[in-house]
């Protein structure tokens, strides 16, 4: 385990070493080991969680409550934040790596990398750290899926993508991308406004056993089109729809694979190793006019 002397820990978190000496005593935080000599010997994480809680509350108490609780666990979307603010992609980098050592790619992805980019979404004056951020997340991405092995299922499944190219909502869609395909799924994924007389050859490629319409552009014209393009092929894979990507609601609405990564890939497993999510129907009747088929009697 890391550790610095008194001197360095103080000066790390801008106090004296008395100080920090009587936050020691006070509070009991942060809390040094004794080396053989009888010095104390601070942890470097513990230090570094209170750094940044005293930059965010600037009052000790609440500053060691936060850190308290940070220290518990696994590293937190709060300093992916700071890096995206540094616009420094190095340590970001270094903060996914710190979350794998003890969290799946899935949650490191759910619980770490998806709450940081929604935290700095829409922020006055912060629109450059947003960017930064997502550009990052995309190549973080992408570098993951390179790595993942070869699909073990024999299920296809088509992601449609209506969101825009750089938004935190095509960022969900790569993560269910990233996580169907490390479930072993073979997966595609297209753009929503690809002309539907170029699908037939990823079609033949596929043979895709569900569709699934994502990000926050679809509009049931289009989407109908594309299930018509698709059942042209002579595909009968099953549609379905993720974060509420699908403009049909009610009892004909399109079932939903969820709202979060994980549980979408859950819901997809299910569905392969045949079980029906509730609600699961044939499509939509409003769907079915949109792309113009026609229901049998």
């Amino acid at each position: 385990m890391s550790g610095i002397r008194t001197n360095a820990a103080a000066e790390l978190l801008g106090v004296s070493p008395n100080t920090l000496r009587s936050w020691e005593r006070r509070f009991g935080y942060p809390k040094p080991r004794r080396t053989s000599g009888g010095h104390r010997q601070y942890d470097l994480t513990e230090l570094e969680a209170l750094r940044r809680a005293l930059l965010e509350t600037h009052n000790i108490s609440s500053a060691i409550e936060v850190a308290r609780q940070r220290g518990e666990g696994p590293t937190s979307a709060a300093r992916l934040v700071e890096a995206f603010d540094r616009f420094d992609d190095t340590l970001a980098d270094r903060v996914m790596e710190e979350s794998l050592a003890v969290r799946s790619v899935e949650r490191s992805v759910e619980d770490l990398m998806l709450p940081a980019l929604e935290s700095v979404r829409d922020r006055e004056g912060r629109e450059a750290e947003y960017e930064l951020a997502c550009r990052w997340a995309t190549g973080w991405l992408h570098a993951a899926r390179r790595v993942v092995p070869a699909a073990t299922r024999p299920e296809g499944i088509l992601l449609f993508d209506s969101s825009n190219r750089l938004d935190l909502e095509s960022l969900h869609v790569q993560s269910l991308e990233l996580g169907l395909r490390r479930a072993g799924f073979r997966v595609l994924l297209l753009s929503m406004s690809l002309a539907q007389e170029r699908l037939s050859r990823a079609m033949r490629a596929l043979d895709p056993a569900a569709l699934v319409v994502c990000g926050t552009g679809a509009t049931l014209d289009v989407v109908g089109r594309l299930v018509y393009a698709v059942r042209h092929t002579g595909s009968n894979a099953r549609v379905y729809e993720y974060r509420e990507a699908m403009p049909v609601a009610g009892s004909h609405a399109i079932p939903s694979l969820g709202a979060t990564p994980i549980e979408a890939i859950n819901n997809m497993k299910a569905v392969a190793d045949g079980r029906r999510l509730d609600g699961a129907s044939d499509l939509p009747e409003e769907l079915t006019a949109a792309a113009g088929l026609r229901t049998t009697a």
